[in-house]
């Protein structure tokens, strides 16, 4: 669970509505018929624009967002080189028993693929091919997440326009006006609320969580084809750390 999301999120809209009803505002930034539009409008293209199966998938795109399924790079360098001691020692077959230990779908057949004793080519082509499945799948739900996040200040300048032409219907009241005039403006206050505090954010964060499973869903497939061609731990390790920036390598040292 990401913490920093939920907290990013929380805290926002604690000093939007804190300042708000500091202010004295309260009630008056609640309006349901103005959350309506700009809530169901975005929704409503979000369902035009894409497929159903994409539209029902939002809920589970949105939890990805708080949920980061990247493995520590340390821990996978361990990994890889304790394997790869193993494999030295003990031939690939011992692997097997390793495979019990590990959470990662993705690493567990690499290394199913290595103990099968399927050759570096093979097993490279069979694992870039999931990885690049899962940067599209990524790619879509973030497309999606940035599409509400277009849509909704779109939708709240909509019911902004849909407010003046109730209240120039009312001129004749002149202190209906200033209400008027205030319920107007509250769609485009949610629509940019929704945008700016939800929906771009966690676009952004789910693409930063799909290159850091990207890049270690890369290690591993270097550490498995580095251990099919018999590679000692040491050169596995320096393999697996030139995916990793020269000022954060001392992060994932390990022990040979």
């Amino acid at each position: 669970m990401d913490i920093a999301t939920i907290i990013g999120i929380l805290a926002g809209f604690g000093v939007i509505f804190g300042a708000i009803f500091a202010g004295g505002g309260g009630i008056v930034f609640i309006d349901i018929p103005s959350m309506l539009i700009v809530v169901g409008g975005m929704l409503c293209t979000v369902l035009i624009h894409f497929s159903l199966g994409q539209f029902l998938s939002i809920f589970g795109i949105v939890k990805n967002t708080f949920v980061n399924k990247s493995s520590s790079l340390g821990n996978l360098v361990q990994q890889m080189v304790n394997y790869a001691a193993i494999n030295r020692r003990d031939g690939a077959l011992a692997l097997e028993q390793e495979m019990r230990n590990v959470d990662s779908k993705f690493l567990e057949k690499g290394l199913q693929a290595l103990v099968d004793g399927q050759d570096e080519n093979d097993i490279r082509d069979l694992m870039n091919m999931e990885t690049i499945y899962m940067q599209q799948r990524h790619a879509e739900g973030k497309k999606i997440l940035d599409f509400m996040g277009a849509s909704a200040p779109a939708f709240g300048m909509i019911g902004t326009l849909i407010g003046l032409v109730k209240m120039l219907q009312n001129l004749s009241d002149p202190d209906s006006l200033g209400a008027g005039m205030a319920v107007a403006l509250l769609t485009t206050f949610y629509g940019a609320v929704i945008a700016n505090l939800v929906f771009i954010p966690l676009a952004g964060k789910l693409g930063q969580y799909s290159k850091s499973e990207s890049l270690a869903m890369e290690m591993t497939v270097e550490g498995i084809c580095s251990i099919v061609k018999g590679d000692s731990p040491t050169v596995v390790r320096e393999k697996m750390q030139a995916f990793v920036s020269a000022n954060k390598r001392e992060e994932v040292k390990v022990s040979i």
